[in-house]
């Protein structure tokens, strides 16, 4: 019975231990889960957020991340700061304005997210159908226009953008996505649609594929009312003629700075490897496969357009590659 049972505990113990070789006990530890809150069905957001999310849960060891939809950018950074996701992506005037408890209706600061990176420039587009009557912005009093889901960084910049030239209280607001806004312009549903991101987008090449459009000039209109002394973080910006069907000009526009951002609660290791992971020559060239708004990606512009502070596994990683800060991307 003694022989029996030594057979018994040796087996076992023989059998453990040739577990454990082959399947070492860091196989067994649960990966770490991270959420990427992104965007709207349609938007670059959302391309950007799930392109990130498949690529670290694929190259980092114990860590999976998760891309979740959104309204954008100010959703984001609500998410980000009460720790519902860990990543996102914000628009760097709505993480300004947030930080300082500026955000329209909203006074609470959002103080425990932090930049990560600059991801790409996302200007305005105003388009209307040819032959609306609607040559210039302020040519929209009266009218309907589609600004984006409520809670996005969209509807707050076509709000902002819109008081300053007197003309919010004048327009009829339509709180609708880019692909449904898109498709409710060819129907006239409504007059003009707003869309505000990386350029070529997809719902702007919807609209243009199925109807004749125009992408009105903003810049000139803006920088007469104050538009740019009011809200430093935007920047002008031009969209090349081409760009889209039946847009033969250039588009003078504005843009704010599309940020990767992170939240206080995640470790400087996992900003630093994610950083490390997306911000290699091969990690580059695979955001770049995906969208076109990747082209803007690149190590020297990587604290571009950002004006809070960085996390610091964002610091430590930037400062490897050589960049300099302003103290408001340092102060902690």
């Amino acid at each position: 019975m003694k022989k029996n049972l030594y057979h018994f505990i040796t087996g076992v113990f023989l059998t453990l231990t040739v577990s454990a070789m082959i399947f070492p006990v860091s196989s067994f530890a649960a990966k770490k889960r991270l959420a990427f809150s992104g965007g709207p069905d349609g938007g670059t957001f959302q391309y950007f957020s799930n392109t990130i999310s498949i690529r670290l849960s694929k190259n980092l060891d114990n860590v999976e991340v998760s891309n979740m939809a959104s309204a954008g950018s100010v959703e984001n950074l609500r998410r980000v700061n009460s720790g519902d996701a860990d990543f996102g992506i914000v628009y760097s005037g709505d993480l300004f304005l947030g930080r300082n408890g500026k955000l329209v209706n909203d006074t609470r600061k959002y103080t425990k997210v932090y930049a990560m990176a600059y991801l790409y420039g996302s200007p305005g587009h105003m388009i209307v159908l040819d032959g609306s009557g609607v040559n210039m912005v302020k040519d929209l009093a009266g009218k309907r226009v589609a600004v984006g889901p409520a809670g996005s960084g969209a509807a707050a910049s076509a709000q902002r953008f819109l008081t300053t030239l007197g003309l919010w209280d004048k327009i009829t607001p339509e709180y609708i996505g880019y692909n449904q806004g898109a498709s409710s312009l060819g129907d006239k549903l409504i007059d003009a649609l707003w869309v505000f991101a990386g350029y070529p987008n997809s719902s702007v090449i919807q609209a243009a594929s199925s109807n004749k459009i125009v992408i009105l000039n903003l810049k000139e209109e803006a920088a007469a009312a104050g538009f740019f002394d009011e809200y430093p973080f935007y920047s002008d910006i031009t969209i090349p003629a081409g760009t889209y069907s039946g847009v033969d000009h250039d588009v003078l526009s504005f843009q704010d700075s599309a940020l990767w951002v992170t939240g206080e609660h995640v470790s400087a290791e996992d900003v630093y490897n994610a950083l490390n992971d997306v911000f290699s020559e091969k990690g580059l060239a695979y955001m770049l496969t995906v969208t076109k708004a990747a082209k803007w990606m690149n190590v020297a512009d990587g604290n571009r357009g950002i004006v809070t502070p960085l996390h610091p596994g964002a610091i430590k990683f930037w400062t490897e590659k050589g960049l300099k800060f302003t103290p408001a991307q340092k102060e902690k």
